[in-house]
């Protein structure tokens, strides 16, 4: 942990990698973590799965939002702005020109609200 979930439009394999990369970068630099400690997920969303203000599609010009969750344990709120800032940077860098509107939601948790192979994180505090 941190896991992020990346819901986005279908994006090339190369344009993941990169992406990948970036975020990864960035919340080790934010949260101060190992980059093994950081997984990716990407939710592919199609076109007629998307709808902004109401008109559905990505085919009319409109800016597509993109949004990233963060799931964390809980960190301070100038950890979570350094995540925030960099998360965006990194994901806006890695798909210009094509995207321009990200939002970044975090997911904060304490430790005794996650659990890894059925074992809560407060318990392996403990051990």
């Amino acid at each position: 942990m941190p896991y992020l979930e990346i819901i986005s439009p279908v994006l090339p394999a190369e344009t993941k990698q990169r992406i990948a990369h970036g975020v990864t970068d960035a919340v080790v630099t934010a949260f101060d973590v190992k980059p093994a400690t950081v997984t990716v997920f990407f939710l592919p969303v199609e076109g007629h799965d998307y709808a902004h203000a109401g008109l559905p599609g990505y085919d009319d010009g409109r800016p597509v939002r993109i949004l990233i969750k963060v799931h964390a344990y809980r960190r301070d709120v100038d950890a979570r702005r350094r995540a925030a800032a960099a998360i965006t940077t990194a994901f806006h860098d890695a798909c210009a020109p094509m995207v321009t509107d990200t939002a970044v939601y975090f997911f904060d948790r304490n430790l005794d609200e996650v659990a890894h192979d059925g074992m809560l994180a407060s318990d392996h505090a403990h051990a």
